[in-house]
């Protein structure tokens, strides 16, 4: 049963290419093989959710150069039992960047991806199954940086490369200024 919303915003999701589209389909068999594929517990994987917060402009997005993977990324995390992705978005947005006040621009899923997450000492390596929200905010409002980031940036979406080459990230980028 608590899976039936995440299906159903999966069915109606059009993917913005054929590699997201595979990965959408595999998340879509995740999350049917799975019962539990929203505990962080299930060892070979789990659903995460991401905000891809963009100002009011649409001409910069909020990123955080993560601790433990040195990346620049969107902000995001496990969903921790929690089966309302974009509730999980939500939340970890709001942890990690300290900002009070974030609106989701549409409720509806704006990015999927499936990510390798690399072993570490407690944990084997396993797979992030990523379903990404897009939230607006107001890029003036202060930053907190917290223990999961080095950095919080807002970074000019047409000079995006120059801080990561993430394809995943680049195509979030290429979907928001191609709206």
């Amino acid at each position: 049963m608590h899976r039936e919303l995440l299906f159903s915003k999966l069915n109606q999701y059009q993917s913005f290419d054929v590699h997201e589209r595979s990965m959408q389909e595999r998340i879509l068999e995740f999350i049917k093989e799975n019962i539990n594929c929203f505990e962080r517990s299930l060892l070979i994987g789990h659903i995460t959710a991401s905000a891809l917060i963009i100002n009011k402009q649409k001409t910069h997005t909020l990123m955080t150069h993560h601790q433990k993977l040195g990346k620049w990324l969107q902000l995001g995390g496990h969903s921790d039992g929690d089966p309302d992705t974009l509730n999980v978005a939500l939340r970890e947005a709001l942890e990690e960047s300290g900002l009070k006040a974030i609106e989701p621009i549409s409720e509806d899923i704006f990015d999927v991806d499936v990510h390798e997450i690399p072993a570490r000492k407690n944990e084997p390596a396993h797979f992030h199954y990523d379903i990404r929200f897009l939230f607006e905010a107001d890029d003036a409002e202060k930053l907190i940086i917290t223990n999961e980031s080095n950095d919080l940036r807002w970074i000019p979406l047409d000079r995006m490369e120059e801080y990561t080459t993430e394809e995943s990230v680049m195509r979030m980028v290429r979907k928001i200024l191609h709206r």
